[in-house]
């Protein structure tokens, strides 16, 4: 009797292309709807009365502007509640309240916000072409404030290109010292459209000093007070205008009297 062969083994019947289309196009729908059902709930959530902003802590510098004068200054320009508010939006309207330089907006939950701010220390004035002074702060910058608010007096009037306050103030702080032998300080300092830097003293004398990298006006100011109170004191006469911008010397002016001191004949700086 001939021995029966094995039967082969069943062969896998695959899934039909469209049946596999079909559950992967179900799968992609029923993620969509708990998507668009997750964002119905979370735009819901967010409309909800608890969310909206409730208070504004403020923290940092106030000497200028208490709490309630900057959270009044500020909150018509904040849109939106906690999940909406914009943060840069925020921090530029805390930043538009007058001697607010900085602001840090934070959100906290689930209906409040904390503010950080860093106010602008005066440091000097800024004279304008339109004729209202202007501020300008520690770091140079030129800012919108009332100066009136300053109780500083004796703030020095800076004035020059836009761009120019922060050299200038640095210039202001190396060249007060250098004056400070005179007895007189820095009112005014000025740099015109070419770089040119001129000095009023509290005692209304004017200092030309030219251009220059600050190093160069620095010593420039320094060898004219070394010999000036020679000038004086043979004169006897204050001084009303100087003039630094020669080469091998200055020429000065006392009062009614032209003179200079190793002024030489090469040209002007």
């Amino acid at each position: 009797m001939a021995r029966r062969k094995p039967s082969p083994p069943p062969r896998a019947i695959g899934v039909p292309g469209d049946v596999r289309l079909m559950n992967a196009t179900a799968a992609l729908l029923a993620a969509l709807g708990v998507l668009a059902l997750g964002v119905v709930a979370a735009l819901w959530m967010a409309r909800q009365p608890v969310f909206a902003l409730r208070a504004i802590r403020v923290e940092g510098d106030v000497a200028r502007n208490s709490a309630a004068t900057i959270r009044a200054a500020a909150m018509p320009r904040l849109a939106g509640n906690f999940f909406s508010l914009d943060l840069k939006s925020a921090r530029e309207a805390f930043e538009s309240v007058p001697w607010v330089r900085h602001a840090v907006v934070q959100r906290i939950w689930p209906n409040r916000l904390a503010v950080r701010l860093e106010e602008h220390r005066a440091a000097a004035l800024w004279a304008t072409e339109e004729g209202e002074d202007k501020l300008v702060n520690s770091f140079g910058e030129v800012f919108d404030a009332n100066p009136g608010d300053v109780e500083d007096d004796e703030l020095p009037m800076l004035s020059g290109p836009d761009g120019s306050s922060a050299r200038l103030l640095g210039l202001y702080k190396r060249l007060q010292p250098v004056v400070a032998p005179l007895q007189m300080g820095i009112a005014e300092l000025d740099m015109s459209g070419r770089g040119s830097v001129s000095a009023e003293l509290e005692g209304g004398a004017v200092i030309e000093i030219g251009r220059g990298s600050d190093d160069e006006l620095v010593a420039r100011l320094q060898r004219f007070v070394a010999t000036l109170p020679q000038v004086i004191a043979q004169h006897q006469r204050p001084l009303v205008h100087a003039d630094l911008r020669h080469n091998e010397g200055y020429a000065v002016r006392l009062k009614g009297v032209t003179t200079g001191a190793a002024a030489g004949g090469a040209g002007r700086k």
